[in-house]
């Protein structure tokens, strides 16, 4: 199954459709995003923009989000931003802390064994759970 994002006039991610493969396949059986949005636009009866994204990233760099953004500049899905202070890692295009969160001891079979939050107040990642 295809993904298309449908955006708004400001780019902003308002749905994820599923689009069967065989709709976006053209007469070689080679994907095309062009025939995905013609498939779209024609169900819905009305105009506008959609992106074909990818559940695994690989391209547009994220699945793209309802209420994220698309970046043209970029061809790229940017996530939600969680928190004010947060800021955009140009490369990834994903939203990090303004301070790295703490190294997580795993145990034995892999498993973290602390979680922790962000607190937007301290802009500090917080402890929240610790297991024994």
């Amino acid at each position: 199954m295809a993904h298309f994002a449908r955006l708004d006039e400001y780019n902003s991610v308002v749905a994820v459709e599923v689009v069967a493969n065989e709709v976006i396949l053209d007469e070689t059986g080679v994907e095309s995003e062009e025939l995905g949005v013609i498939f779209l636009t024609s169900l819905h009866n009305q105009t506008g923009w959609y992106k074909k994204t990818s559940y695994n990233s690989s391209f547009r760099k994220n699945f793209a989000a309802i209420n994220g953004h698309y970046d043209p500049n970029k061809d790229a899905f940017i996530p939600p931003k969680r928190y004010a202070s947060w800021v955009l890692n140009e490369t990834t295009c994903q939203w990090e802390a303004p301070v790295s969160y703490p190294e997580v001891p795993l145990d034995a079979e892999g498993f973290a064994t602390q979680l922790y939050t962000w607190d937007e107040s301290s802009f500090d990642a917080v402890l929240i759970s610790h297991s024994h």
